[in-house]
């Protein structure tokens, strides 16, 4: 189904719309990239942790990652013992760690601190330990999205832990240091900085998770990737792991919304849509301009697509059009699979988008939200 079709057959916006037919493609590429180079493919939930995905996703990857245990234990209702489950985040909570060794396979402490709290309480060990470092080099000029910015909370920094003995303490180790990447150098040149640091030490490890922010469906040689992993496994005999998650899900989400009002201000089109930066707050926190469908680079009509909320920054950003925009026309966001969804909030009382599922042509809605959804939000317990 073309996207001009889509909008028509859309019942109510604003919409996701899930293309299970690119989503299939996306896994499809991982699961060449598996056979190819023997790597363990892990389907990151944070990025989209829509039932469906995760059920799409299962028959292509060899588990998930989670970075909290609510996502953990979502991963386990999924995969029902079939796969394993990564977890690693700079906010774990000991009063949950019981919870948490329970449900995942293999568990990456983010700090020292964290690991020695771990050591200390002397528990038999009921998931693989692992622990994540930052090999504190730096390939994204954004700080915002900078896993290895200076001052970093995500890992222990290399400087740091070649000076103790933590490696002679877990089985593995856990690294990510880019964002939608599409380029493996930088996970080339992380490895090689941290077989110059550890050497010999990573033959005692029994597992290495690369982590994700490569956009694996967006590079086209991936020669560089499988000799690392083959480099990795035969050299170290380290079982190989990745997670990726905007890689598999990010092109495969669209938003569609609907114009509800146009106006002048200052001399510029205005167009209010139904949807909000609420829907995909990365467009208020980051600056960043989703592509638009409609977007036409030499259109001779330009406007602000504004979101419905009252808050003033809730701007989409500035487009151009063909033909002036009019109340009751749709706007299609693409590429938004990624943390959209999964941030969306109802900011101002503002419904959440009706979920569909777009598969051979055919849409389902999958899922839609009331007011007694957000009643049940806000109602107290006691």
């Amino acid at each position: 189904m073309d996207i001009e079709t889509l909008k028509i057959n859309i019942s109510t916006t604003p919409a996701f719309v899930l293309d299970e037919e690119e989503l299939s493609r996306s896994l499809g590429i991982l699961s060449q990239l598996r056979q190819q180079s023997g790597v363990k493919a892990l389907y990151s939930i944070k990025s989209l942790p829509l039932y469906r995905v995760l059920e799409l996703a299962k028959p292509f990857v060899d588990g998930f990652s989670a970075s909290s245990l609510f996502e953990a234990q979502l991963a386990k209702e999924i995969l029902a013992g079939t796969g394993s489950i990564h977890l690693t985040t700079p906010g774990i909570n000991f009063a949950e760690l019981d919870q948490l060794l329970a449900t995942v396979s293999h568990l990456s402490f983010n700090s020292l601190s964290q690991l020695q709290r771990y050591q200390e309480q002397n528990r038999l060990p009921s998931a693989s330990i692992g622990l994540r470092v930052n090999p504190q080099l730096s390939y994204l000029d954004d700080d915002r999205y900078n896993p290895c910015r200076l001052h970093s909370k995500l890992g222990v920094p290399v400087d740091d832990l070649w000076q103790t003995t933590a490696l002679n303490h877990v089985q593995g180790l856990h690294l990510h240091t880019v964002f939608a990447c599409q380029d493996y150098r930088p996970l080339t040149d992380s490895i090689a900085k941290l077989l110059n640091y550890f050497g010999k030490n990573l033959k005692n490890l029994e597992w290495i998770n690369l982590g994700g922010g490569y956009l694996f469906n967006h590079i086209s040689n991936h020669q560089p990737f499988v000799e690392l992993v083959g480099q990795l496994n035969k050299d170290y005999g380290l079982t190989v792991y990745v997670e990726p998650g905007k890689a598999i899900v990010g092109d495969a989400g669209y938003l569609v919304a609907s114009v509800i009002d146009c106006f002048n201000s200052g001399g510029k089109a205005i167009a209010v849509l139904d949807s909000s930066v609420n829907h995909h707050p990365e467009v208020f926190e980051y600056g960043w301009r989703p592509e638009l469908h409609e977007h036409a680079a030499n259109g001779d009509y330009p406007a602000i697509l504004a979101g419905c909320s009252c808050l003033a920054g809730d701007l989409f950003g500035e487009y151009r059009f063909k033909a002036p925009l009019h109340v009751g026309d749709r706007v299609v966001f693409k590429n938004m699979g990624a943390y959209s969804l999964v941030k969306a909030s109802r900011f101002n009382g503002i419904n959440l988008p009706t979920i569909y599922g777009l598969q051979v042509g055919r849409l389902n809605k999958l899922k839609d939200y009331s007011y007694q959804d957000y009643r049940q939000q806000w109602l107290t317990d006691h």
